[in-house]
């Protein structure tokens, strides 16, 4: 069943979000090499309880930390750990979701470790175009389908692949809720956008084949072939004319300088 949100619901879910746009700057300071994932984790945690909020990955379904730290090759849910150093030319996504006034919040961010090569870089910026694209396609009126397939265009049209066995979804007073929004599809397929929905849009672009295996520790699913991934995500609330984005990367901006993407 699809919620539609209320104006009011729309604001909290705004401020969650910021709140994780927040934390995911934060993280983005400490971002460096010699520095291990279960760091991270620790920051993001923190600043999220401290600011009145719930990191609302831990636990779920019995996930152990607070972010999802991928790093290169993974693609998403990798497990945070003290064993996980980064090194200079990793990429990390940084994904995590912030539960506050009832509602979640739910945003990734893909970073470079240091000096990355322009090979990589390229993959990330266009991950990132794909998400924007798709958010554009975010509006009354639309269908599921004409974001999938933009997204699923853009990337192949780049030279690379999209995962299909993980995808958006609806976000509200759950971290997932109806409908389903895949990073592939079919123009004017799919369910009618209406405004009042909340979607999470979240493009993951691998850079070689499209195959993804989960290893042993259950969560962290990786590229079959050990290529580079990306994974770029916001929250969006469905309007009128154009995508309302609650998440934000300004805060990451803000930090990074000319380093951001």
């Amino acid at each position: 069943m699809i919620f539609l949100k209320t104006d009011e619901e729309i604001e909290l879910l705004r401020e969650s979000n910021l709140i994780l746009g927040k934390a995911l700057a934060e993280v983005a300071k400490a971002i460096k090499p010699g520095v291990t994932t279960a760091q991270l984790d620790k920051i993001a945690e923190e600043f999220i309880r401290d600011n009145g909020a719930i990191p609302s990955c831990k636990g779920y379904e019995g996930y152990p930390a607070t972010l999802c730290t991928s790093v290169n090759e993974q693609v998403v849910h990798g497990i945070p750990s003290d064993k996980v150093f980064l090194k200079e030319g990793d990429i990390i996504s940084v994904d995590t979701c912030v539960l506050k006034n009832g509602f979640h919040g739910d945003s990734a961010y893909t970073f470079p470790v240091g000096e990355v090569s322009e090979e990589v870089m390229k993959l990330l910026r266009t991950t990132k175009e794909c998400l924007y694209k798709g958010i554009e396609q975010a509006v009354t009126g639309k269908r599921l389908g004409d974001i999938g397939a933009t997204i699923q265009t853009n990337a192949e049209k780049a030279g690379y692949q999209v995962v299909r066995e993980f995808i958006g979804h609806g976000i509200g007073r759950d971290m997932h809720e109806d409908p389903e929004v895949p990073n592939y599809g079919r123009r004017g397929n799919g369910v009618v956008l209406k405004s009042g929905m909340v979607i999470a849009i979240e493009p993951m672009v691998m850079s070689g084949r499209r195959n993804v295996i989960i290893e042993n520790d259950g969560w962290t699913a990786r590229a079959a072939d050990r290529k580079p991934a990306a994974h770029y995500e916001l929250s969006v609330a469905v309007r009128n004319g154009k995508a309302d984005i609650l998440s934000t990367f300004d805060y990451i901006q803000e930090v990074l300088g000319e380093r951001f993407i």
